[in-house]
């Protein structure tokens, strides 16, 4: 699993993603001590960098981006995923490859 923590919760799974905005382009960079590295081309101005990454990774899960959402560090670089109808197993395949 490369150091990546994903719990499982209630109805889905949560993990912890560690967010770098105004990059040149959206992508998984890897694991960044067990939370996932996401670069992302958005400013984290008007939450503009949160809706970009539930976007992103709605996509990349597989899911509708009502199913992702974020419940813990809104505004901080660290922010903990919740991801509605997968399981650990899943997201981890999907995410890590």
């Amino acid at each position: 699993m490369g150091g990546l923590k994903i719990t499982e919760v209630e109805g889905g799974v949560a993990f912890a993603v560690r967010v770098v905005p105004r990059a040149s382009r959206n992508e998984i960079v890897g694991v960044h001590g067990d939370a996932l590295k996401v670069r992302l081309t958005a400013p984290p101005v008007e939450g503009r960098a949160n809706e970009a990454l539930t976007a992103f990774l709605a996509q990349w899960l597989g899911v509708r981006k009502s199913q992702v959402e974020i419940v813990a560090g809104a505004t901080s670089r660290r922010k903990m995923i919740r991801v509605i109808g997968l399981l650990a197993q899943e997201v981890e395949e999907r995410l890590l490859g």
